[in-house]
């Protein structure tokens, strides 16, 4: 019991480090880390050797792939190849239904796009649709804010649950297959939400602001939408091909899809294709490319640290120690869901609370009994699930949502944090539903 206080102690104080003290989660990690080493009794030299180990065993199978996803993302917003796809789902969907194709574009955007910058940048087309239909502006900002937020916390190549597959050594193809059905349900709620609340709450846009440093003329929509759907088929179809049943036979077919399936290869597969997405043939990729790495760098760092620290709780077996405390306690799938709803409402961030939770939850899932191939996938989208209940006034995007919808912070609590939370529940009855199918 008392190591079980100690680790909820610490876990207290990651929160406080990162929330109050303003420490960079990066830091805390490795403070955490440190501290939990010294707290189950192991020496300074396997306390090192178990940092370094954890931090480079999840860098070796992530780092790469996270770089790649956020190259592709800074291509997409900067060529306006976002908005070309925003454009094209409106016109698919009708006019009639703009508030559920503004939800299916932030859903497709932000599979490689932070829901951050998807919404700075579809915010322009929000509010022009919100204009010419005299629909609230209310409506739009959620349904596309709910669509940016479900594929940001399930589904792959974001780097949030493409940390967590990589920390619980999940099968990404179908984190991904099972991520986007569970995307589907909650993207869907908190349309239904927006569709319900924006009745009741009516915001008129400003005049819609011009659009900056995108580049003209803009990429066609099937160029913009292939960086996403190629990498996200090539990884399907490898999960596929290596089915036990091996649908597609145990020669070539089997290991030409087991190689360009690979994440890895997928998703360069899907930077050279993002290349084209650049017009401008008088300036270079550099910059763009920089942007992109900019961004992957602190996403790395803090998985590093979350590896580190779930790696310390492995060597100091706390796993053993939670597994016989759990035991007669039908937590299952459900621990993983609360641990990142507490971490994610205390700190803000949904990236940082999946990274810890995974780390936290690594070294439980025998005790748990999720440690087959599914009942680590399906911890990964229960985690994704609790990293998104809820989003409120210590989350930058809830000020992104807020902000560029002409929100007071009431109107914003009323609207944004409450779509989050029945985005979260939905998530995590499906979730449920999956678990008692499959497990």
């Amino acid at each position: 019991m008392t190591i079980l206080i100690l680790l909820i102690v610490v876990i207290g104080l990651i929160i406080l480090a990162t929330t109050k003290y303003k420490l960079h989660p990066f830091l805390t990690l490795l403070l955490a880390t440190i501290g939990m080493g010294f707290i189950v009794g192991l020496d300074t030299n396997t306390i090192i050797k178990s940092l370094t180990e954890g931090f480079g065993k999840t860098l070796s199978s992530i780092g790469i792939i996270i770089a790649f996803g956020t190259i592709i993302g800074a291509y997409l917003e900067k060529s306006g190849g976002a908005m070309v796809m925003a454009n094209s789902i409106v016109k698919f969907i009708g006019e009639k239904r703009t508030a559920l194709a503004i939800n299916i574009t932030g859903f497709i955007v932000s599979i490689p796009v932070f829901c951050d910058s998807g919404f700075v940048i579809l915010s322009t087309l929000n509010k022009a649709l919100s204009k010419k239909s005299g629909i609230s502006l209310v409506v739009f900002a959620v349904a596309l804010s709910a669509g940016l937020y479900a594929t940001h916390v399930f589904v792959p190549p974001t780097p949030g649950p493409l940390a967590a597959a990589a920390i619980l050594e999940a099968n990404l193809g179908l984190v991904i297959i099972l991520g986007l059905v569970v995307a589907i349900f909650s993207s869907l709620s908190g349309y239904f939400w927006a569709k319900y609340i924006g009745k009741k709450i009516h915001i008129t846009p400003d005049e819609i602001s011009k659009e900056e440093d995108i580049e003209d003329p803009k990429p066609s929509a099937k160029l913009s939408f292939a960086p996403i759907l190629i990498p996200v088929i090539l990884i399907a179809l490898k999960s596929i091909a290596e089915y036990p049943t091996h649908p597609f036979g145990e020669g070539l077919l089997l290991n030409i899809f087991s190689f360009v399936g690979n994440p890895i290869v997928a998703l360069f597969v899907g930077v050279f294709i993002a290349l084209n997405l650049k017009k401008n043939k008088n300036e270079n990729h550099f910059e763009w490319m920089t942007i992109g790495l900019k961004e992957a760098g602190i996403i790395i760092l803090i998985t590093g640290a979350g590896g580190a620290f779930g790696n310390i709780l492995r060597t100091g077996g706390i796993g053993d120690v939670i597994g016989s405390s759990l035991s007669n306690q039908h937590v299952g799938i459900l621990l993983p869901f609360l641990l990142a709803a507490v971490l994610k409402s205390a700190q803000g961030s949904s990236t940082v609370a999946i990274v810890t939770t995974a780390a936290i939850i690594s070294p439980l899932l025998e005790p748990l009994g999720l440690t087959s191939q599914i009942g680590r996938v399906l911890t990964v989208l229960s985690i994704g699930a609790g990293s998104m209940t809820v989003s409120h006034l210590n989350d930058s995007f809830f000020w992104v949502v807020a902000q560029f919808s002409n929100m007071d912070t009431s109107t914003a609590l009323k609207t944004q944090t409450v779509a989050t939370l029945l985005q979260g529940i939905s998530g995590i009855c499906v979730i449920l539903a999956l678990s008692w199918m499959f497990l």
